[in-house]
Parts: C-alpha cells; structure tokens; sequence
C-alpha cells in the first residue's frame, strides 16, 4: 500500500518527542528492539537492531544511519525466535492483512517485551472530522480498526495506557490537527494520513469543502470553542505493553 501512497511520507509525519518519550518509557529497559512496520524509522530508540518493512518507497525514506532495514511482512519475519528484547508496532497493526499472524510473530522474536501504538475506534470515530465532516472514512476505519480488546486477547494480556495528543504534534496523523482544522485542507498533509489518503480525494471532498466553508464563516470555531484552550486531547490513541514471562528457553 504504502508504495502508492507513501512517496512524500516523512514530509508530513516526523516523530512528536512527547510521544517519543511515552513510547520509550513503555519500551522499558529493553537492550535490543525491532521495529515491526517500521515505515520511514520513526520513534526508532537508539536500541533498534532490526526494522522490517514491507515496503521500498518507506524504506529508502528511513534518515542515513538508521537501523538495518529488512523488506519483509509483519505476518512472516525471517528472523530467529527471541531475536530481541522487545518489538513495537507503531500505527502500523490496521494494516495487516492476518492479525493473528502478525502478533504472533511479535510474540516469537520478543524475549520481553511487545509494544503496540494503536487507537481504540469507539473514541476515534467521535473525533469531529469524522463525526461532523467525513463519516464515509470514519466507516472505512471501522473496516480497518483492529479493537482493543483483540489486541489483549491475542497478546495474552497488556496494559493499555492514553497517549493524548498535543495541540501541536508534529507527526501528522489521523488526528494529529484536532486543534489546526486547516491542516486538513492541505493535500499534503492528507497524503500522509493513510485513511484518507485510501479512502480518496472524489469521497473526501465534499466533506472537505464543508469544512473549509465552515473555518471561513467561523462556524467551526464557534463549535469547538472548547478546544481552542486544551494544549492535549484524548482521541483514542492507545499503547499496549504486553510483558513475556521467558523462562530462558521455549517450551
């Protein structure tokens, strides 16, 4: 997907350090990581000795002195059991195509730790965009969307902690501009953000212009005038640490 979609990629999306920092907290005391859907390296920790990617075009954007790269899939990584101390997932489990494929393989190359940067739907789908301007993407991350509790399941258990959103992120994703409407006029910024970007600029559209109409008329600002004073926002966006009980060897 990401080789149609994800030329200009890291123009948009570069890592918020306050999501760092949450991220790297959760990694814990971890030696050794690899990232699972790595993408272009963001919120790679120093510690990284393995990114697996499926796709070229995000792997030729990963910045010069980057962990190795591996061209592979989430649901088949060629690389030993408990190759490392953790593995994270960040903004990338939605778009596998076997869930239980994929987590499987975290499980299996982590000796300690899985992390997984994700968003719980039954918030994310009220975030006004969605709710008041584009409810054919929020239908189509309902179709995408993996819920929370599958994730705990399939992990065998996780704590999940809240990761608000600072006003002024600077990795543009789904929601990052829940306080700078105008960002999502930006072409862009929305080539950046996978959900709209798959769902399509003829299905975005009018959804759009309402919403510039709206920001001109200062309708928008009327309504979320709530927003306008908050420096973080809950909208959905979820860590999951699962700890793996290693006994020093598989059974």
């Amino acid at each position: 997907m990401y080789d149609s979609i994800g030329a200009t990629y890291n123009h948009t999306r570069r890592p918020d350090h306050r999501i760092a920092a949450k991220i790297h907290e959760a990694l814990g005391d971890a030696g050794t990581l690899i990232n699972v859907g790595a993408g272009a390296g963001s919120y790679e920790p120093p510690q990284t000795v393995l990114a697996v990617e499926p796709s070229a075009v995000m792997i030729a954007q990963r910045p010069a002195g980057s962990a190795q790269a591996l061209q592979a899939s989430a649901e088949a990584i060629p690389v030993a059991d408990d190759s490392a101390d953790a593995a994270m997932a960040i903004l990338t489990v939605h778009h596998w195509t076997n869930l239980e494929a994929g987590i499987g393989e975290l499980l299996r190359i982590a000796r300690r730790r899985v992390v997984i940067f994700t968003w719980d739907q039954a918030i994310f789908r009220r975030f006004w965009l969605l709710d008041e301007y584009l409810p054919e993407v929020a239908a189509f991350t309902d179709t995408r969307s993996v819920l929370i509790d599958r994730l705990i399941e399939l992990l065998g258990d996780a704590r999940v902690e809240t990761v608000p959103i600072p006003h002024d992120c600077t990795d543009g994703f789904g929601a990052a501009f829940w306080r700078r409407p105008e960002a999502y006029l930006d072409p862009n910024v929305r080539a950046g953000i996978s959900m709209l970007a798959q769902t399509g600029e003829e299905v975005v559209r009018p959804g759009l212009a309402r919403l510039s109409s709206d920001l001109s008329s200062g309708l928008w600002h009327e309504r979320h005038a709530d927003l306008l004073d908050c420096e973080a926002l809950d909208i959905g966006y979820r860590l999951l640490v699962a700890d793996i009980y290693y006994p020093g060897c598989r059974s």
